[in-house]
């Protein structure tokens, strides 16, 4: 599966608008099926199921928009579902969960990438800043027996509050444990993993020594624990050391090429990951 570059603005309609519109049409392109476009309505809503690697699974995730002229803030909200009911609102739909994204009316910069489990992305927007989500299915250490249905939802903020992208504290959702990363269990509930290694000092906190080596980064799977044990990693993100690095620095390993995407304005060492291009 593909990936995606470009920009979109307000030339035809508000720029989230239209980036909805660009991941329902790439993901439409590229084996995900579109169960609901609704653009007649104001939070304009997308819901798709993707068939997975083995091509006859069953994977439900969505975005919606959520908007505030006079707060300023236009938003996506990333969502991740267990099943899917026509006659259901998106908020209504089986196991749904949320994680708000800000964006933008205007320009925004993307970086997308679909393969048949997952779909992930990185947005610059505003001052610049930059927003990231992910949802579909992780990397599972288990049979499919054991671990059926390894659903992630993936954004910026604890479900869909009004935050604009200028705010100060909301951040990627891989950096340990944070609200607004979820995982599914298999009890049916959505909790909250350990994301390492930014679970690990030495890693990825204060007193981080990984550095590359020459010209080399190493990218370190972003795998996610909790006192039970680690469940898996996630498909296409990883961390990077931000030493002598730059945000949208992109980086080739095993001929597949990454991108390198920053928590929000952050720009500290830890404050980095890359994303897969999947070609």
């Amino acid at each position: 599966m593909p990936h995606l570059i470009g920009y979109v603005d307000n030339a035809n309609q508000l720029a989230h608008y239209e980036l909805l519109e660009t991941i329902k049409t790439f993901a439409a392109a590229n084996g995900w099926q579109v169960l609901r476009y609704d653009t007649a309505i104001a939070n304009r809503e997308l819901i798709l199921k993707g068939v997975g690697y083995t091509g006859q699974e069953e994977i439900y995730v969505g975005l919606h928009t959520y908007q505030d002229a006079e707060a300023d803030y236009y938003n996506l909200a990333a969502a991740s579902f267990t099943g899917y009911v026509a006659a259901n609102s998106f908020v209504t739909q089986p196991g749904v969960i949320r994680s708000g994204v800000p964006c933008h009316n205007q320009r925004i910069d993307y970086w997308l990438t679909v393969n048949p489990q997952r779909i992930a992305g990185a947005l610059k927007v505003g001052t610049p800043v930059y927003e990231s989500f992910y949802i579909g299915k992780m990397l599972p250490y288990a049979r499919p027996s054991q671990y059926p249905y390894p659903m992630i939802c993936g954004g910026m903020l604890d479900g869909v509050p009004a935050t604009r992208f200028s705010d100060t504290g909301h951040s990627v959702p891989y950096k340990g444990t944070r609200n607004n990363l979820r995982m599914r269990f298999n009890d049916g509930l959505w909790k909250i993993p350990t994301a390492y290694p930014w679970n690990n000092a030495w890693l990825a906190g204060a007193t981080s020594q990984l550095r590359p080596a020459g010209d080399h980064y190493a990218l370190l799977p972003i795998e996610l624990s909790d006192a039970n044990g680690i469940y898996g990693a996630l498909d296409g993100v990883c961390h990077i050391a931000g030493f002598d690095n730059a945000v949208e620095n992109t980086l080739a390993v095993d001929g597949v090429d990454w991108v390198v995407i920053q928590d929000v304005s952050r720009t500290g060492f830890n404050d980095y990951y890359a994303l897969r291009m999947d070609a």
